[in-house]
């Protein structure tokens, strides 16, 4: 099976900065559509970025701030969150799927448990 690990989750100022990271393992990493997502209780779970052979996508909310990239040795995806916002403060989640990147949650297959953002004020 398909696993994914996230870690990087913490406590954060407003302005500062924090990276997460995403170990995968069970599948031909290489290969993956990645993404990162996030959600608050109560609602629904939101794009933030993707990465694939064929580019990046960004949410408008985190362009400028965030930037996604891949390690393919060490099979590992991360997202550099820099300029946090109070508005960031969410779970975190990894997903994976085969074929290209995807900004639709229902696109991916496999997802990792989360790890807690929270950037105060």
């Amino acid at each position: 099976q398909v696993q994914l690990v996230e870690s990087g989750g913490g406590l954060e100022q407003a302005g500062g900065s924090l990276r997460l990271s995403c170990a995968a393992s069970g599948g031909t990493f290489s290969i993956f559509a990645m993404g990162w997502f996030r959600q608050v209780p109560g609602k629904e779970r939101e794009f933030v970025a993707a990465i694939a052979w064929n580019g990046e996508n960004y949410a408008d909310s985190v362009k400028g701030r965030f930037t996604i990239s891949r390690d393919n040795i060490k099979n590992t995806m991360y997202l550099q969150m820099n300029n946090l916002k109070p508005e960031d403060t969410a779970v975190y989640y990894c997903a994976a799927r085969y074929g290209t990147y995807s900004t639709s949650r229902a696109d991916y297959n496999y997802w990792g448990q989360g790890t807690q953002v929270t950037v105060s004020s």
